[in-house]
């Protein structure tokens, strides 16, 4: 699948606390921009559908790949367009990991033509999505030990 963009961010936070706050639904629309909600239909598990509210319209994403606090892929198809947002997280020494975001998009058909000029719309409107989750991380304590 094309690639829009890829983006990567060393967080100074465990590779567990990074974990949970890229599955914390509710609070989603802090780091991806656009979403104004975002919710699960189940648990955090592949073929889970997510919904989501962006520019006043309601979409859909599906969990496609879920590997427990590593890797995540989100995807979704609006009509002949399908993106996958696969979200990496790699613990580091001590309390570090690297986050990564490769996002693809595909665009099926006649309108396949405007795939290049889509892709950059992906990557204007999601391309800092790492960064802005570092700093919602950086700004979250760690869950107390219990």
């Amino acid at each position: 699948m094309p690639r829009a963009f890829e983006a990567h961010a060393t967080i100074a936070r465990s590779a567990d606390h990074v974990w949970r706050i890229l599955t914390d639904w509710p609070r989603a629309s802090r780091w991806m921009k656009g979403i104004d909600s975002l919710r699960a239909d189940g648990p955090l598990a592949i073929g889970t559908d997510l919904v989501f509210e962006a520019r006043g319209k309601r979409r859909a994403a599906r969990i496609t790949a879920c590997e427990p606090g590593r890797r995540l892929i989100l995807t979704s198809t609006q009509g002949a367009v399908t993106a996958d947002y696969v979200y990496g997280i790699e613990p580091l020494d001590g309390d570090r990991c690297r986050v990564s975001l490769v996002a693809e998009c595909r665009v099926a058909g006649p309108l396949a033509i405007f795939g290049p000029l889509l892709r950059f719309a992906v990557r204007r409107t999601d391309g800092d999505q790492i960064t802005r989750l570092a700093a919602l991380v950086d700004d979250t304590p760690p869950a107390a030990a219990g």
